[in-house]
Order: C-alpha cells, then sequence, then structure tokens
C-alpha cells in the first residue's frame, strides 16, 4: 500500500510529497509521509487520500510548537502547509488582512508595516498564522489589543475528510450562529487543517513606552500589580518577569500618541515610585518565553486577586522539589509562562513532583497548570493538560469535525 499511497499523495500535491526523511514526525513520533500542497485544493485531495487510507494527519508550520501537547498516537502523514505563505488582502482602509495559514508572522508584521499597521500579537516570531491560531500564543498586548481568539475573523480550513470549508469573513462583525474559527484556535489541529486566516488589524502606535520598576517580594509584586490594573494609565500589557533566583521586574507599555504617552508616563513613574524608569526600548526580556526549546515549559493560569498564592506556589513547591522555576507572564490577564531547571539536569520525577503540587494547589489563586513542553519522561509521567473542565463537551465536538480521530489523534486534552 505504501508506493499507491505516496503516488496518490504526490498526485495530489503536484509533486509536493516524499517519504519522511529519518528525524521527521512529531514529538518522538516519527512520520510515513510528508506531503506540502500548495492550494486549498491540493489540501482538500491530500486529506481525501488519507481518508481513503485511514492515515493519521498532523498539519506542520515552521514547527517551532509542533513538541507541545500530548505527543500524538501516530503520524502517518505531515501536511506541511509552508507553501500556503501569500497575503491573500490587505484592506488597509478596513484594518484587516488575509494570509495564508504558511505566512510566518514576522514577514507579515514586516509588509504590514509599511501601512502603518500591524497585528497585535508581540514580539513579532518566526512561527506561523496557522500555529499560532492552533496554539493560540498571544503575547504582553494581549491585555489591551485582546487573544489570538479576539484578533481572529475568519478562517478557511479542510476537514478531516476533505472537505473545504470557511467560517467568518473579511470584516469585524460578521458572525451570526457559531464561530467556527474561534473553536478551531487553541485547538492544537485536531479539528482541522487551516489553510487561511483572516485579521483585524491595529495601527502602529507612533509612540511606546516601557516603564519598569523592580520588585523585591510576593506581597511587593501583587501590590503594584493592582496599583496599575486599578489605575487610569490604561496600559497596552503589564508584564512580570521572575528569575527563580530573585531580580524581579514589572514593567508595564504606554503606547500611543506622543502627548499622552508622555502624560501617562509621568503619571506612571508617580505612581511606581523613584525606582521606576522609563525607556523607549522595551526590557531585552520582553515578550521572550522563560524556556528553552529542550526544557519543560509550563503554562499557569491565575485569578488576578490569586497572583500572590501562585507566586507563593511557584517559590515553595520549587524549593520543595530541588527545582528553580523561572515564570514570566502577563499578571494583568491572568497568565504566566514558566521555565523548569536545576543546578543539573532536572530529574524528571522531581518536575513530575513539582506539577503535581502547583496543581494541587491551585485552588488557591484559581487556576490551571498545563505543560506546554517537556522532555519524554516528564510527559510520560503526568497529564500535561491536567483537569479540564467540560470534557465531554469538547469530546462531542471532536467528534463531530473528526469522527475517525485522524487529526493530531491524542494530541489534545483528555486524548482528543
Amino acid at each position: 500500500m505504501g508506493d499507491l499511497v505516496l503516488e496518490q499523495l504526490l498526485e495530489a500535491t503536484a509533486d509536493h510529497a516524499a517519504d519522511a526523511a529519518d528525524g521527521e514526525g512529531v514529538d518522538g513520533v516519527p512520520a510515513r509521509w510528508v506531503a506540502a500542497p500548495g492550494s486549498a485544493e491540493e489540501a482538500s485531495a491530500v486529506m481525501r487520500v488519507a481518508a481513503e487510507h485511514d492515515l493519521a494527519v498532523v498539519a506542520r508550520g515552521a514547527g517551532t510548537k509542533l513538541g507541545w501537547g500530548h505527543p500524538p498516537e501516530r503520524v502517518d502523514l505531515l501536511l506541511d502547509t509552508g507553501r500556503f505563505d501569500t497575503v491573500v488582502e490587505h484592506a488597509a482602509g478596513d484594518l484587516v488582512v488575509v494570509a495564508g495559514a504558511g505566512c510566518r508572522l514576522d514577514d507579515l508584521q514586516a509588509r504590514l508595516a509599511g501601512s502603518g499597521q500591524w497585528l497585535a500579537v508581540d514580539p513579532a516570531r518566526g512561527g506561523t498564522l496557522g500555529g499560532l491560531v492552533a496554539t493560540a500564543s498571544t503575547g504582553p498586548t494581549r491585555h489591551l489589543r485582546g487573544s489570538v481568539r479576539d484578533l481572529l475573523i475568519g478562517a478557511r480550513v479542510v476537514r478531516a475528510d476533505g472537505t473545504r470549508a470557511h467560517s467568518g469573513g473579511k470584516v469585524v462583525k460578521n458572525v451570526a450562529g457559531y464561530d467556527v474559527g474561534k473553536l478551531l484556535t487553541g485547538s492544537y489541529g485536531t479539528l482541522a487543517v487551516l489553510t487561511e486566516v483572516a485579521f483585524r488589524l491595529h495601527p502602529l502606535p507612533p509612540t511606546r513606552t516601557w516603564v519598569s520598576v523592580p520588585v523585591a517580594s510576593v506581597a511587593e509584586a501583587h501590590a503594584v500589580t493592582q496599583r496599575v490594573v486599578h489605575s487610569q494609565l490604561a496600559p497596552t500589557a503589564v508584564e512580570l518577569d521572575r528569575p527563580a533566583d530573585g531580580g524581579w521586574t514589572l514593567s508595564l507599555l504606554l503606547d500611543g500618541i506622543a502627548a499622552g504617552v508622555e502624560g501617562r508616563t509621568d503619571r506612571a513613574l508617580d505612581l511606581l515610585g523613584a525606582a521606576a524608569t522609563a525607556s523607549g526600548d522595551p526590557p531585552p526580556w520582553w515578550g521572550r518565553e522563560p524556556f528553552g526549546p529542550t526544557g519543560t515549559a509550563l503554562k499557569l493560569t491565575f485569578e488576578i486577586a490569586g497572583l500572590p498564592h501562585l507566586l507563593t506556589a511557584l517559590q515553595e513547591s520549587g524549593a520543595a522539589c530541588g527545582l528553580l522555576v523561572d515564570g514570566r507572564g502577563s499578571v494583568g490577564v491572568g497568565t504566566l509562562l514558566a521555565g523548569v531547571r536545576g543546578a543539573i539536569e532536572p530529574e524528571p520525577g522531581a518536575v513530575a513532583r513539582l506539577i503535581s503540587a502547583l496543581r494541587q494547589r491551585a485552588a488557591s489563586y484559581g487556576g490551571s497548570v498545563v505543560v506546554l513542553d517537556a522532555p519524554p519522561q516528564v510527559k510520560a509521567a503526568v497529564d500535561v493538560w491536567g483537569p479540564v473542565p467540560a470534557l465531554d463537551l469538547m469530546r462531542a465536538v471532536k467528534s463531530r469535525f473528526d469522527p475517525q480521530r485522524r487529526l493530531a489523534p491524542g494530541r489534545f486534552v483528555g486524548g482528543i
């Protein structure tokens, strides 16, 4: 059957298909074939071939977050979206862009900048728009501009059986009934293959200023955060950098017209005290994930009032397990990313105990702990997603979109 399937894939992708090379796969699960369709029609044809032969399919963009989530149960076919890399339409007057799912975010931002606009996801990075939607990975400006789910206004997809479908459109207020595009956001490629996405844009702010202040303790971090979020400063972002070995910093971004930013900067400096400083450049850590490509990466959510409980849990649980936990994130919206490290390579059992301890204390901060990525031994020892509400509903949605479970099977919550 192998030669027949490859022949059909070649026919469906204008010869952009091949046997997977050594090392190609998803999170340690090897792929049998790789196909790179160049149009929605080709993607549909590829998915029909996959359906005929009961192939499990995982979509791949730039591959920067392909290891996030559970390893899939099997990967018969890697569907590479790299050829969907064009900007289909930029309606500058309407602040809308339509682009292929394989278009890289940094390339799109560079193009939009010529029109004085941007997709409010920062900083610009090399991942694709499809991957951005699939993992719902935003950045600091989510505080004011909204998340990826808020920015997405339309999507074109290919379903598991090869059916082409679309949701939303090219205007911001266009949804009647269920918004399937937003349902796909954060689904890790388990519901459909994205081929095209439409986003609402924002004007590039003419002036940007970062105001930063050192914080020396959990109590001070919480107090300063509360002062900022309950002020009239209207910051675009509020970020806390929390290295495990000290030197914590809270920074806020103020942007807009020069006169307005200048006035708000003065008020921010007064609010944050004599230790606060202002700069036209971001801190070096701004918008960067506090973990490397091979360590354990966590995403923690929390109620804003629960921030001191979360920070205390990170300190105490890390110390109890002999681990250092670096945290960084948007404390104004209740999201923190964390990287786990040790004096030497962290022992998987210790990391698993840390995750368990943080989850046991989750009620104190009103949130959750998700393992975005980790070494195989850690993923084997824990449920990377943890307890998830409404799991039965999510499984029902998966069943309607992909009843044969052929799209990234097992990668998402509850084995979806």
